[in-house]
């Protein structure tokens, strides 16, 4: 069993503590994949260190070379891709399909980034004055922290750090102490490309330790968080006096819309991937499914057939559709939001149960669940889940089925399912989220554009994408006379 040390300087440095943090197999709980290190204010401030002393030499390093070395890093994680989605399902429990989808993400967007330093140019701007050049720059902000979620382990680090680093910052990343070894690998490969001590620095530990003095350390000069709503909130209060800039990505309670007009069996499909695929552990997951009255009965039929078939089980079993949950605290709360739910007045049609014997004995393993008879009011119609349980909701006609979408206090993804291309464009500009999918699942997203929620969901900033350059640099504005 390995026994993972931090990363800052360009070396692995073991933690002022002798504690470490066990990481769990969510298939199997007794299974310890690693130790990795139980960090504290300690080491953070020696990462923050490395970052601060190494910002200069690497805001002057050309664009071109800093993408050069994310081009690297793309290949060697490439040659890593079978054992890096191994250890992505060991460490965070998804099927072993989606974990080499991640991979192949992460791959792309390290390769995405390395190319687009011309993104850092200026422009030049007509003066009115005679002898005068009038021009824009953009320049690095200075030590970034990034702070990620559990539910994606390769990819938000990549697509946080990638363009950080592109821009001429230096980073100081701290995972999720759940799930951080594949973060952890991405240090390996960025020192396997030879990136310079300093520019990239990475310390596990929890939120308290080592998130809480990474975000008030007066020389992080930029936020980017991924996580809970509460603790979003948390970090831009406490950093409101600094004015730096803060990226939040918080919370989705997301709708999938069904016309009449639309094909059921594919609106069953995009449902069923939208709502349970990762046992519904993504932010842009479908947990609310409005469903107009003409195809209500017939397609919540047709939902409830297809989620009792389907397979729950370990992630690197190919057979597995939907893996088990990743610990006690998030099984617990997807039990307790379906029992606060019936008590409502809400009907579970199917699954909502903790699956038994053999495997299933150790693991947190949650069948799918269907809720029916949902109604805006039930706290299982405005709360996030984050689990693998669908609410069906019925709907008068599309102008209600759009107010019911945007009944809640989030608004990252929404879905839509019709053949109708009028009401898919109106769909779009009315519906309250930042990404829309029309005919498609609401948990895809493509590296190369902009990701991000709107009202609660986010802070306003944008990721991956080239919007994530905008985020992570700022301009100058020169004015020169001759």
């Amino acid at each position: 069993m390995k026994t993972y040390t931090n990363y800052i300087n360009g070396q692995w440095t073991a933690g002022v503590s002798s504690k470490s943090i066990p990481i769990h197999n969510p298939a199997r709980r007794s299974e310890i994949v690693a130790h990795v290190q139980a960090s504290n204010a300690v080491d953070v401030e020696h990462a923050i260190d490395a970052a601060s002393a190494a910002f200069e030499n690497w805001s002057r390093t050309p664009a071109p070379k800093r993408g050069s070395y994310l081009k690297k890093a793309s290949e060697f994680l490439a040659k890593r891709r079978d054992e890096a989605a191994t250890l992505l399902v060991k460490e965070e429990g998804k099927i072993i399909a989606e974990a080499r989808g991640e991979i192949d993400r992460s791959i792309g967007l390290l390769d995405f980034y390395a190319h687009q330093y011309s993104l850092l140019s200026g422009t030049t701007i007509p003066s009115t004055m005679d002898n005068r050049f009038l021009y824009t720059l953009r320049v690095p902000l200075g030590p970034i922290a990034l702070i990620t979620p559990w539910n994606f382990p390769s990819a938000i680090p990549i697509w946080k750090s990638a363009p950080a680093l592109l821009c001429g910052n230096t980073v100081v990343l701290k995972p999720a102490e759940q799930a951080p070894l594949s973060a952890l690998m991405l240090a390996e490969i960025l020192h396997e490309a030879g990136l310079p001590p300093g520019v990239f620095n990475l310390i596990t530990g929890d939120g308290e330790n080592v998130g809480i003095p990474l975000t008030s350390d007066p020389r992080i000069k930029a936020i980017s968080f991924t996580g809970s709503l509460e603790v979003g909130k948390s970090i831009m209060r406490k950093c409101a006096d600094r004015l730096i800039r803060i990226g939040l990505e918080m919370g989705g309670k997301n709708p999938h819309v069904v016309l009449e007009d639309a094909d059921l069996d594919r609106a069953t499909t995009d449902i069923t991937i939208g709502a349970f695929w990762a046992a519904g552990h993504k932010c842009t997951a479908a947990s609310r499914a409005i469903l107009v009255e003409p195809i209500h009965d017939a397609l919540l039929d047709k939902l409830v057939k297809r989620t009792a078939d389907l397979k729950v089980g370990d992630g690197l079993d190919p057979n597995t559709q939907i893996p088990p949950m990743l610990d006690e605290r998030f099984f617990k709360q997807s039990l307790d939001a379906i029992a606060i739910a019936q008590k409502e007045g809400a009907k579970l049609l199917v699954g909502g149960k903790r699956l038994t014997g053999g495997i299933y004995d150790d693991g947190f393993y949650l069948s799918p669940a269907i809720l029916a008879n949902v109604t805006t009011q039930m706290r299982i119609a405005k709360e996030e889940t984050f689990g693998p349980v669908l609410s069906i909701i019925k709907a008068k006609d599309f102008d209600d089925a759009v107010k019911i979408a945007n009944s809640v206090e989030f608004g990252l993804s929404a879905g839509l399912s019709t053949k109708n291309l009028s009401r898919s464009l109106e769909f779009a500009r009315r519906v309250e989220s930042g990404v829309i999918h029309i005919n498609n699942p609401t948990a895809g997203l493509e590296l190369q554009a902009p990701f991000g929620g709107l009202k609660l969901s986010t802070s306003g900033h944008r990721e991956m994408g080239a919007a994530a350059i905008d985020f992570y640099s700022q301009l100058k504005t020169i004015y020169m006379d001759a």
